[in-house]
């Protein structure tokens, strides 16, 4: 994995933009990770993430504590790795032991032996060696060590103790990397402690990784909290490696985060859109019209997301463009066509 960044903002500024270059493939940054479940994005099929446009879908993140039970690692090592099992040779897949959506960190039931996850199949304390076990087994491109993330509401004592796990387990999976480390990406956490925030970075960057994340975010933390945490994470890490942040929701903390100097970065924004029932467009002209109220309504969404729900939206999908006239506003098209919904 090679790294450079291209341009750099100036008058103090951290933006940047870069290049990413695993493998064959080249990814220019600031750039996102698609969420996973199991290795492929929610809401959208095999066939369907193929069609979509190279090389901005190539980086997934996959969490390897989806893999605890179903299917065993054996049998994922044994088909050769994820990339063959999923049938995605060309992606690039990026691992850590948490994500945004289904395996968040549980740090009430985190100890000094490992890092609790609230998992599909439950609660689990991942070890270090058993985390390990898995990353050999998938053999993603990049994979984050273990980390003991923390919520921003805890003590001082707390983030201290979780800045030394994190140090104590990267060791650990470093020592355990038939690679050395070579393509591991080191976990910046101490919560909402600045000062636990630039040791964890300090510390982390003297370590033989070749990127680092900043994780802990996402868990309790304000917009003015996230935003001086980042900033006090990048200003103690080399430029000349990837950072990557994890839990960005809202469109305006991505940018916060490129805006801090985050080179990749996922969120769960598109998730939860899609989960209300919501998808997002982006008209050609949308710079010539003026923004209406946000209130979706049924005529179907507004200048930036289609309701998937509103009845309009719905006959479309199953009949066509819908006939002009009194007779086919939206009340009679919900008397009408209701038994089938």
């Amino acid at each position: 994995m090679r790294f450079a960044a291209t341009k750099v903002c100036g008058c103090g500024a951290k933006a940047r933009a870069g290049v990413l270059q695993i493998g064959s493939s080249s990814i220019e940054t600031p750039a996102l990770l698609l969420s996973t479940r199991k290795g492929l994005p929610a809401f959208v099929s095999r066939d369907l993430l193929a069609s979509l446009p190279l090389p901005d879908s190539l980086l997934l993140h996959v969490c390897p504590t989806h893999f605890i039970e179903i299917p065993p690692s054996k049998t994922i090592s044994n088909i050769g790795g994820l990339h063959r099992m999923l049938g995605l040779p060309d992606h690039i897949l990026l691992a850590a032991a948490g994500d945004s959506i289904e395996s968040l960190p549980a740090s009430e039931a985190t100890n000094k032996f490992g890092a609790s996850f609230e998992t599909p199949a439950g609660r689990r304390l991942v070890k270090p060696a058993d985390y390990m076990e898995l990353i050999s087994c998938m053999k993603p491109n990049l994979w984050a060590s273990l980390a003991d993330e923390v919520p921003a509401w805890v003590t001082e004592k707390r983030n201290k103790v979780s800045v030394e796990r994190t140090l104590r387990w990267l060791d650990e999976c470093i020592a355990l990397d038939t690679d050395a480390g070579e393509n591991t990406l080191g976990v910046v956490v101490g919560g909402s402690s600045i000062e636990q925030r630039k040791l964890c970075a300090t510390e982390v960057s003297k370590r033989n990784v070749s990127g680092f994340w900043i994780g802990g975010l996402g868990l309790g933390d304000s917009a003015e909290e996230r935003c001086s945490i980042l900033n006090a994470a990048v200003d103690c890490l080399p430029p000349e490696k990837p950072r990557l942040v994890s839990r960005l929701g809202l469109p305006e903390e991505v940018l916060e985060g490129v805006a801090a100097g985050i080179d990749l970065f996922d969120s769960m924004y598109i998730y939860q859109l899609t989960m209300g029932g919501f998808a997002m467009i982006f008209s050609i002209d949308m710079v010539e019209k003026k923004m209406q109220d946000d209130t979706i309504n049924n005529s179907g969404g507004d200048f930036t997301k289609i309701n998937l729900r509103a009845t309009t939206y719905r006959y479309v999908m199953c009949y066509g463009p819908r006939p002009s006239g009194p007779r086919w506003n939206s009340t009679a098209m919900d008397q009408g066509h209701q038994a089938q919904w």
